[in-house]
């Protein structure tokens, strides 16, 4: 655990970027708040890890699954034509993926999707409708 981390602490910060839908074997998966990229989730890693490197094999494995399994069900709800996948990390140094569905004729498809671009927010309602969906098929 890191103090500093915003996915150790789980503090306001968090809550105010995204939504904890479950956890699964080695992770948590949460609703990214900003929805420009409908369907767009985030994978952290249980523990502070700051690379992929940094995990034993079974570790590694058992995160990549889980990751895999976001996926698919994001892919089964939203129909998207490609997810991307991002793990930059450069200024938040915790092991984790966003999972960003991409639609061919949505904001940025062909290129990479901008980060928070903060445009697109959902209503309480809505966000634990598309929450209860994506956890439906996790749990």
């Amino acid at each position: 655990m890191n103090n500093d981390c915003l996915y150790c602490n789980k503090n306001q910060i968090q809550h105010d970027l995204m939504i904890e839908i479950c956890k699964l074997n080695v992770s948590t998966v949460y609703l990214f708040r900003e929805q420009t990229y409908r369907g767009r989730c985030i994978v952290a890693y249980k523990d502070h890890a700051k690379e992929l490197y940094e995990l034993d094999n079974d570790a590694l494995l058992s995160y990549m699954q889980d990751v895999n399994k976001v996926a698919k069900a994001l892919k089964d709800i939203f129909t998207p034509v490609k997810i991307n996948y991002g793990a930059y990390s450069d200024k938040l140094p915790h092991l984790h993926i966003h999972l960003v569905p991409k639609y061919t004729d949505g904001p940025d498809f062909g290129s990479t999707f901008t980060m928070n671009p903060q445009k697109v927010y959902l209503s309480d309602e809505e966000y634990m409708d598309m929450r209860a969906s994506v956890r439906s098929r996790l749990v």
